[in-house]
């Protein structure tokens, strides 16, 4: 897995849903990290949580630590790209007396 700088990762992010727009699917996830090693006393002051995002498209793995302070500008970067790819999502079937 390579980790990127933010703005990087934005960029390859929008690359992998363009090269997954026809067909295959993109997972995202994030989560809360301070960045400590888990072995050795747990000494919990003056840390500050990232984030870590992953992006993989089972072929390919991307990942970025977020620090705290630059989480909203990176937020509004990444719902920019999210809204840019939610065109090729398939529509809802929705078929009369379905369960009704």
């Amino acid at each position: 897995m390579v980790l990127l700088e933010n703005g990087g990762f934005l960029t390859q992010l929008h690359r992998l849903y363009e090269e997954r727009k026809k067909d295959g699917t993109v997972w995202v996830t994030m989560k809360r990290t301070n960045l400590k090693p888990r072995k050795g006393k747990k000494d919990y002051s003056g840390f500050e949580y990232h984030c870590l995002v992953r992006a993989t498209d089972g072929r390919r793995k991307l990942s970025t630590v977020v620090k705290g302070a630059d989480l909203a500008k990176f937020q509004e970067s990444y719902t920019t790209i999210m809204r840019a790819h939610m065109d090729s999502l398939k529509k809802r079937d929705r078929k009369a007396g379905h369960g009704r």
